[in-house]
C-alpha cells in the first residue's frame, strides 16, 4: 500500500509508481496510433477525392455518446464493486487485530501462560496472511509456533485453522486446570470466534472474484468504443482526434485497470494493503502484552 501525501497535489498528479499508467500505456499507444492511421486515411481520401468516401467516416457524435454513457455507468459500477471488496477486506483485518489484542490481553491477565498464547495468536496471523497470498505453509512462524504444531498445521488444508484449534486447546487446558473462570472462558471463546469469522470473511473475498461474464463485457465495450471513437471524431476534430483518443483511452483503461488492481487486495503489488505490517502489529502488541505482566512489581 502506497503511503502518500494527500495534500501534495502536484506530486500526486505527476507520480508514476502505483498508477495504472504502466499497465495501460501500451494499449493507449496502440489506440492513439490507430487514430493517427484513421485520420491519415481520411485526409488522404479527401485530398484525392475518393467517391462516396465520407459515407464511411463521421459517425454522429451524439449517437456514439450513447455507448459512452452506458460504458461510463458500467465502469463506475465496476470500480464501486472493487472498492467495496477492498474496504471489506480492511474491515475484516481490523477485526483480526481487535480480536487478537483482546484475546491475548485477557489470557495474560488471568493465566501464567500468556506468553504461549501471544505466540499462538501471532503465528495464527502470519499463517492467515500467507494463506491469503496463496502459500499453504507455516513459513515465518518458526519464532512463534512449536515444531510439532507447525508440522500438524502444514498437513492441514488450511494452516490458520489448525493454529486457531491450538488456541482453543490452550483455552480449554487452562479452563480444566482452574486458571480460567467460566465468564473469562466465554469472553476468550467469543474473541476467538471473531478471529475465525474474520478469517472466513477474508477467504470469501479471496475466492470469489467478480463474475467473469461481467468483466469481459466491460472490456469488450471499452474496446468497441475506443476503436470507433476515431471514426466518430475524425471530421469535427481533424488532427486533434489522435490526442483526444489518447486521453479518452487513458481514462477508460486507467479506471478499468485501477478496478482490477484493488479487486484483489491480498497480493504484493503497490496498491495492495500492507498485510506484513498488519501481522507485525499483531505480533508486536501480543508480545508487549505478554511482557507487561513479567515487569509488574
Amino acid at each position: 500500500m502506497i503511503d502518500y501525501d494527500r495534500y501534495n497535489w502536484v506530486g500526486t498528479v505527476f507520480s508514476f509508481r502505483g498508477t495504472a499508467l504502466r499497465r495501460a500505456v501500451g494499449r493507449v499507444l496502440v489506440l492513439t496510433l490507430f487514430a493517427v492511421a484513421v485520420q491519415l486515411v481520411y485526409e488522404t481520401g479527401e485530398r484525392l477525392g475518393w467517391p462516396h468516401f465520407d459515407f464511411h467516416f463521421g459517425l454522429e457524435p451524439a449517437e456514439h455518446a450513447v455507448l459512452g454513457s452506458l460504458l461510463g455507468f458500467l465502469i463506475v459500477f465496476r470500480m464501486n464493486a472493487s472498492n467495496i471488496r477492498y474496504w471489506e477486506w480492511r474491515t475484516w483485518w481490523a477485526q483480526i487485530i481487535y480480536a487478537s489484542r483482546n484475546l491475548v490481553r485477557v489470557g495474560v491477565e488471568h493465566t501464567d501462560e500468556g506468553a504461549e498464547l501471544a505466540d499462538l495468536v501471532s503465528g495464527c496471523a502470519i499463517c492467515l496472511r500467507r494463506s491469503l497470498q496463496g502459500h499453504m505453509d507455516t513459513e515465518e512462524t518458526e519464532e512463534f509456533l512449536p515444531e510439532d504444531l507447525r508440522r500438524r498445521a502444514s498437513r492441514f488444508g488450511n494452516p490458520p485453522t489448525a493454529v486457531a484449534a491450538a488456541i482453543s486447546q490452550w483455552i480449554g487446558r487452562n479452563r480444566r486446570s482452574g486458571k480460567i473462570e467460566a465468564q473469562v472462558l466465554r469472553q476468550m471463546e467469543d474473541q476467538l470466534s471473531k478471529l475465525v469469522e474474520a478469517q472466513s470473511g477474508c477467504e470469501k473475498i479471496r475466492k470469489t472474484p467478480l463474475p467473469f461474464a461481467y468483466v469481459v463485457m466491460i472490456k469488450q465495450l471499452i474496446l468497441i468504443y475506443l476503436v470507433t471513437l476515431p471514426i466518430a471524431v475524425c471530421i469535427p476534430c481533424g488532427w486533434w482526434s489522435p490526442l483526444l483518443v489518447g486521453i479518452v483511452s487513458l481514462g477508460l483503461f486507467g479506471m478499468e485497470e485501477a478496478s482490477v488492481e484493488i479487486e484483489d487486495p491480498f497480493g504484493t503489488r503497490a496498491n495492495c494493503l500492507d498485510m506484513v505490517a498488519y501481522t507485525l502489529t499483531i505480533a508486536r502488541d501480543a508480545g508487549q502484552l505478554a511482557a507487561m505482566k513479567s515487569l509488574r512489581p
